[in-house]
This record gives C-alpha cells, sequence and structure tokens, in this order.
C-alpha cells in the first residue's frame, strides 16, 4: 500500500489527520531509489502517519491543501535530482524533458523547489508547524554556497526558504530522532544531522567564516569551505557555526551511520516499486525503467572526485547490505508480474566498493590529510572483490534471473589495485553483467586536469582497456567501452581537449560520442575553483571557461568526427 497523497486514502486508513507531510518536487514513487520515499517509509515504519504531496502547483492552493495541515511537521525535498540541475544543462538551456515527471514533459518542476514549496505552505498556512528541509538540493545548500545559475553566493538555504530546520546527508536514523522529539514536544536541537538558525552562536563548534566574509574575500570562502568540507564524518566532525547577517547558522555532527543490520531494514520496507496511482494518468516515468528492478547494494563512496557532492551528502565510508538482505531483494523480484528476468543495475554509487572498507577509518573517521585512492590508492585501503563476486554468482543462481546487469560506476583503478581478485572481479563483468558495453568515468586524460579532477593518470585507463579488451577475445564476445567525459572543467583549454581528442583516436581507437560540459553544482571542490578562479590548496590563479560558446566548443572538440576544423 502506498502512502496516502489524498484525503480518499487516509480515509481507508482511518485518519483524520497526517503527522508528517512530505513534498517533493518528483511525482509520488515508491521505491528505495526514491529518497522522499525512503523518509517516508522509515517514518511509517516506527509508526508515524506520513502522506506525500508530489509535484504541487505553486500557483494554487488545490495540492498544497490536499491533505490538511500535519500535526508534526512538513517535510520538503527538491526531489532526487537537484531542481535547478534537472530544470537546466550546464549551459544553462531549459530542458524540455524530465525522467521524474509523468509523460516525460518537464512542467511541474519548478527553479529552486524547496525554496518555491516552503514559500506555498507559508502562503496557505499562516503560523504553522515547523518546517523542515531535506533531500541533496538542501543538503547541499547548507552553508554560503556559490549559485551557477544567478553567479552569485547564495546564503545558507535554511535562511532563504525561511524554514526551521534542516536535515543533511542520509538523514534515516535522524528524522526519526527529530520526528519524536516533536512527538514528545522535547527540544530537537540535539539531533545529529540536524541544521538550524539561532540568535546566538555555539561556541564550542568551528567558528565558519561568515557569510559577508565570504561575500568580500575569496580566499575566506575556500577557508570555509575547507572546514565544512572536512566535518562531514560522523565518527571525526565537529559542529559547524556560522554567521549570516545579524544571526548564525548551527550545523551538528553529522548522523550517524547506518550499520548493516539498520541499511537491510531501511532496504526492506515494503516499498511499493512502482508510481502513485494518483499520478500514472498523466503518462509514465521514464525513471521506473531504471529504478523498479534495481538493487542498492550500499551507501557512500571514497572516491573524492572534485566534481562530484556524493561524499558530502552520502558520506566518503562504505555502508554495505549483507549478502542474505541483497539475494532476499532478488528473490522478490521473480514474484513481480511485470519482471522480465532482467536486474537493471546491482551497484551503488560505484559499484565495485561494495563489501571492504579501510579498517582504520572504520575506527576513526576519515583522514584529513589524505584521499583513499588520489594520487594513488592508499595502504590501508585493501581493494578486494571477493564478496561482489560471490554476490553476483549467487544472483544469477537464482531461478527467475536471466540477467542482473551493473550500470553503476565502476573504478578501473580499484580493479588493477585488487591483485588478488581484480581479474576475475572484471571477468565476471564480461562475460555475465554487462550488455555490449561497459561504462567508465576517466573523464579526462591530461594530467594537469585530472589533477584537478583528482582522477586517476591516464596510464591506468590504457592498462584497463587492454585487460578489457583481452577478457572479450576470449569469451568470444564484441563489447566495447564507453567513456564519460567532461569538457570546460576548470583547469580545463581547449588545448587540452584536443590532446583528449588525440588520445581517444589514437590509443582508444575509438571516436567518443558524448560528453557533457561541466556543471558548477554546490558543494564542491570543482565548483569552488569555479567561482574563486583559484586552486585551493594552492591559492594559485587557474584557467576557468565561462564563456558558453567556447564551452561548447570544447566538448565538440572531442566529440565531432572532423574536429580538426577547429584547430587554429
Amino acid at each position: 500500500m502506498f502512502l496516502p497523497t489524498t484525503r480518499a486514502e487516509m480515509k481507508k486508513r482511518g485518519w483524520k489527520k497526517l503527522d508528517i507531510i512530505l513534498i517533493t518536487s518528483d511525482a509520488y514513487i515508491d521505491s528505495p531509489y526514491i529518497g522522499v520515499a525512503v523518509v517516508g517509509r522509515v517514518l511509517e515504519n516506527a509508526g508515524f502517519r506520513v502522506g506525500i504531496i508530489g509535484q504541487p502547483d505553486i500557483k494554487s492552493d488545490v495540492d498544497i491543501k490536499r491533505l490538511g495541515e500535519p500535526k508534526l511537521f512538513w517535510g520538503v525535498s527538491g526531489g532526487s535530482v537537484d531542481s535547478m540541475v534537472s530544470n537546466y544543462t550546464a549551459t544553462k538551456k531549459f530542458r524540455s524533458d524530465d525522467d521524474y515527471t509523468p509523460g516525460g514533459k518537464n512542467n511541474k518542476r519548478p527553479d529552486m523547489a524547496t525554496l518555491k514549496y516552503c514559500n506555498l505552505i507559508r502562503q496557505h498556512y499562516k503560523d504553522t508547524v515547523p518546517i523542515m528541509l531535506g533531500g541533496i538540493e538542501a543538503s547541499l545548500r547548507r552553508v554560503t554556497h556559490y549559485d551557477f545559475w544567478s553567479n552569485k553566493l547564495r546564503k545558507p538555504l535554511i535562511f532563504d526558504a525561511k524554514a526551521d530546520y534542516l536535515l543533511y546527508g542520509m538523514s534515516e536514523k535522524s528524522i526519526i530522532e527529530f520526528a519524536t522529539a516533536l512527538k514528545n514536544e522535547e527540544n530537537p536541537l540535539h539531533v545529529r544531522g540536524l541544521s538550524y538558525i539561532s540568535k546566538e552562536p555555539k561556541e564550542d563548534y568551528i567558528q565558519l567564516p561568515s557569510h559577508d566574509e565570504c561575500l568580500q574575500d575569496k580566499n575566506r570562502f575556500i577557508d570555509m569551505f575547507d572546514d565544512f568540507y572536512h566535518n562531514n564524518d560522523p565518527i571525526s566532525a565537529k559542529g559547524l557555526c556560522q554567521k549570516v547577517d545579524s544571526r548564525y547558522l548551527i550545523q551538528n555532527p553529522p548522523s550517524l551511520n547506518l550499520t548493516t543490520e539498520e541499511l537491510d531494514e531501511v532496504s526492506e520496507l515494503e516499498y511499493e516499486r512502482d508510481l502513485h496511482p494518483y499520478y500514472q494518468k498523466d503518462g509514465k516515468v521514464k525513471a521506473l525503467d531504471t529504478i523498479k528492478f534495481s538493487i542498492t547494494t550500499h551507501q557512500g563512496c571514497y572516491g573524492e572526485c572534485n566534481f562530484c557532492a556524493i561524499g558530502v551528502h552520502q558520506g566518503r565510508t562504505i555502508r554495505s547490505r549483507s549478502e542474505e538482505s541483497i539475494l532476499k531483494e532478488a528473490k522478490k523480484f521473480t514474484t513481480y508480474k511485470d519482471f522480465k528476468g532482467i536486474i537493471s543495475d546491482v551497484g551503488g554509487p560505484t559499484a565495485n566498493m561494495y563489501g571492504y572498507e579501510c579498517t582504520k577509518k572504520l575506527k576513526k573517521g576519515t583522514c584529513e590529510d589524505k584521499s583513499c585512492i588520489f594520487p594513488t590508492m592508499c595502504s590501508a585501503m585493501k581493494t578486494d572483490h571477493s564478496k561482489q563476486i560471490k554476490l553476483l554468482r549467487k544472483i544469477r543462481d537464482i531461478k527467475g534471473i536471466k540477467k542482473a546487469f551493473i550500470a553503476s560506476g565502476i573504478r578501473y583503478d580499484l580493479i588493477s589495485d585488487d591483485k588478488l581478485n581484480g581479474y576475475t572481479y572484471l571477468k565476471e563483468i564480461v562475460n555475465h553483467h554487462i550488455s555490449g558495453q561497459m561504462k567508465v568515468a576517466p573523464e579526462h586524460i591530461d594530467d594537469e586536469v585530472l589533477g584537478y579532477m583528482r582522477k586517476p593518470g591516464k596510464q591506468s585507463l590504457v592498462e584497463f582497456k587492454k585487460l578489457f579488451d583481452k577478457l572479450n577475445r576470449e569469451s568470444g564476445k564484441k563489447q566495447f567501452l564507453t567513456y564519460y567525459l567532461i569538457a570546460a572543467h576548470p583547469g580545463c583549454k581547449e588545448q587540452n581537449m584536443y590532446n583528449l581528442k588525440d588520445f581517444a583516436t589514437n590509443i582508444l581507437k575509438m571516436n567518443p560520442e558524448q560528453a557533457q560540459v561541466f556543471t558548477p553544482t554546490p558543494s564542491t571542490y570543482s565548483t569552488l575553483m569555479y567561482y574563486t578562479g583559484l586552486d585551493p590548496k594552492t591559492r594559485k590563479p587557474i584557467f576557468v571557461e565561462k564563456d558558453m560558446n567556447k564551452k561548447e566548443k570544447q566538448k565538440n572538440i572531442v566529440i565531432k568526427k572532423d574536429y580538426k576544423k577547429f584547430r587554429k
């Protein structure tokens, strides 16, 4: 049974009033891949009465009043994807399609959705219960941040949205603690993972450079971001305090990571894995094609790519589900009438990080002075693909499973580093878990640009391709690699893209068909470089391409077959 999104559904459950109403800029898809659905199910499992309103019309009160006013709080999310990223390309062109909207037309997701929904609530419910912000849009905007679309630094979102609280990161634990505190009429300000506004600073927390200091001095903005970035581990992080005008943003230390048992429990809640019937009349949701029969094996990523915010949102420590839980989910798929025997994905942020972690990190938290895998693999990180190999073999043995693909990203440098099981793992992938092509993400090959991205050097890609080609020849399969590439990243000039094109043509023996222009999203070091024009480590100026036409040219250099005409 879906969580209610209409009064009629509330009546069927015998509910006259909800404890919590969750608002999202996606249509309501009940899936473990959808953050709002997970939060709703977790709250329901804890005994709270929860409803969901997806994509409310911000120009009327019809949708926002559909379920009445909640007893405890409103939970507002910008959706599964940041609403600005969902609505606009990297060159600020409006996207006409939306994979999370019924019918696929992008006509129901407002810009800065979190802010707009808060305004909608305040407009129609005066003196209402607290408004809580959550989801990736709010999580990555919880301190002073650069907004690419307005080309300026903005205040922490909780100030602009005039919300009462913000829960950042993965909030399965903190949302229950917060809701329980309100239910018991207790002050919730102790909850880990919580941000809120205070009239007074919190003296025992790290004092970040103020919002005004960040506006006046780019070096102070870098200082602020460094402190923010290095206080995201629940074991080692300290609380943060930032002055914004005459008030203060208070950010409590992050919520504790889920244990394997807790992650299993959340994953095994009774999701419908479908679009709520209320929204089906408007058409299908394309996202379901990918996520309906996919399995999340773990949370977190220690890759620390500078352009990626997963580490800030999900964390840099891997939390893996048990093999038993994953197999149980795969077996359950075979009971669905529309299951064709194909599992779309078995993975996580990075598929081959499942099942192992640095024991030192698990005890003491992430290292502040070094990375797990950049520029080289840390000796404390013992890469081991054996658990995933065993898991994949057991999934293949389940009656009714014809194919289990790995569509999540795979780090080829981790495969090379695993001397005991890396070869066997890749052989398993080549023989059983891809369909014609395997996606890898070198992003670039120029050493200078890779350094700004925090990505491994091109030699590891060359070695990986040789092994991939060898295994395909041995298996008699004609499969190939496809590459995610980025143009116009900070530090990248046109010559760097010519270098990439030459490498793809002469070494990889292929013509890239797609590349993406770098999008400066909040809370990444790459965005920090884009705004400041400085290398955050050395504080020295770096080249940043900001001309939209020249960004497109960088992209065309690598994807156009007749690229030589672009040369000066």
